[in-house]
This record gives structure tokens, sequence and C-alpha cells, in this order.
């Protein structure tokens, strides 16, 4: 199995934005706090998330990505269920989400994202001062970060079977504990 630190220069391989970079690190840290907690295989866990959007610079346009970077994975040796996994995490693909990992994956992508977007418009850009009145209060607003999907962070909360704002609890306080590799905790 691929390890942590391979599946990171894998990742920095195939995504040179900053930003897509973060995104792995954060959806990471929400994946690996929730191996941690099912006692999970948690480098598994942490090297799929890395890699779920490795190929997204490289395909950016659905339904590219992530089919077109599976059989760049496959050929690097990553191990069948995280393709899958990875796979998985995209509606498009039809692929159903059966284990806990596929479901853990997919429930991190979008509220990770969404979480560090509304981390970056407090006033000291911290992650410390997310809280979940202010993620419920940031879905309804559709014109802020529009591009994340809404609907598919309550499907996945829905499919890990925790309400959402348990989910959302846990995510924020997972991306705390790591906010400095984030570049989510904030200035003085």
């Amino acid at each position: 199995m691929l390890h942590r630190d391979q599946a990171w220069e894998l990742l920095c391989e195939f995504t040179k934005s900053e930003g897509l970079r973060k995104h792995a690190l954060a959806v990471e840290t929400c994946v690996a706090a929730y191996a941690r907690k099912a006692g999970a295989d948690e480098e598994k866990w942490s090297v799929t998330a890395l890699l779920h959007d490795f190929d997204w610079e490289i395909h950016p346009q659905l339904p590219d990505h992530p089919v077109k970077g599976e059989p760049i994975l496959a050929a690097r040796g990553v191990d069948a269920d995280i393709r899958r996994a990875i796979l998985s995490h995209a509606n498009h693909t039809g692929l159903a989400r059966e284990t806990p990992l596929e479901k853990t994956l997919f429930a991190c992508d979008e509220l990770a994202c969404f979480i560090t977007a509304i981390s970056y418009v407090k006033p000291r850009r911290s992650v410390f001062d997310v809280d979940v009145a202010s993620v419920k209060k940031k879905m309804k607003d559709k014109a802020f970060a529009r591009s994340v999907n809404r609907e598919e962070i309550v499907q996945g909360a829905t499919e890990l079977g925790v309400p959402l704002e348990e989910h959302a609890e846990f995510c924020i306080k997972a991306m705390q504990a790591n906010a400095e590799a984030l570049g989510l905790k904030g200035e003085a």
C-alpha cells in the first residue's frame, strides 16, 4: 500500500495549486479523524483523502474527474479499494458508496471546503471562529461559496448516518486541531 508521504508526493506531482493541496489536507484531516474514531486504518484513509482530487488540474471537467485519474493511480500501485473510494466520491460516476471509507470521504469533501470558505470570511480568517451555527447560516446563503454543493453536504451526513450538526461539529474540531497546517490558524 502507498504510504501517506508517497501519497503527498503523488498529489504534489499532479496538483500545483496551493489551494487544492490545502483542500486535500483539509479533507484528509476530517477523514483521518473519523478513522481514529472508528478504529479504522488511519493511513489508508489519509492516503485516500489526499488523493481524492489529485487529478483535478489535469481533468477539471466532469465526467473526466476522477474517472481519467483512476488509471494513473492504478499504474502507480494504489490499492483498488482506495481507487474505488475515490471514484465513488463523485456522484456522476454512479458508483454506490458502500464502505465506511467511501461514505466518510464523500461526507467530508464538500464540508471541509465549506468550513474553509467560512474561515476565510471571518475577521481573523480562522477556523477557530467557525461553529455549527455559522455553517448552518452560510448554507442558506446561496451566494456564499456557490461552488460548494450544499445538497452533497447534507447527503454526505445522511449516508454517514450522522446528524448534519454533529458531522459539522466533528469536522470543525478536527480542522481546528490541524489549523496551522491548513493555513486556518488565523491572524492575530
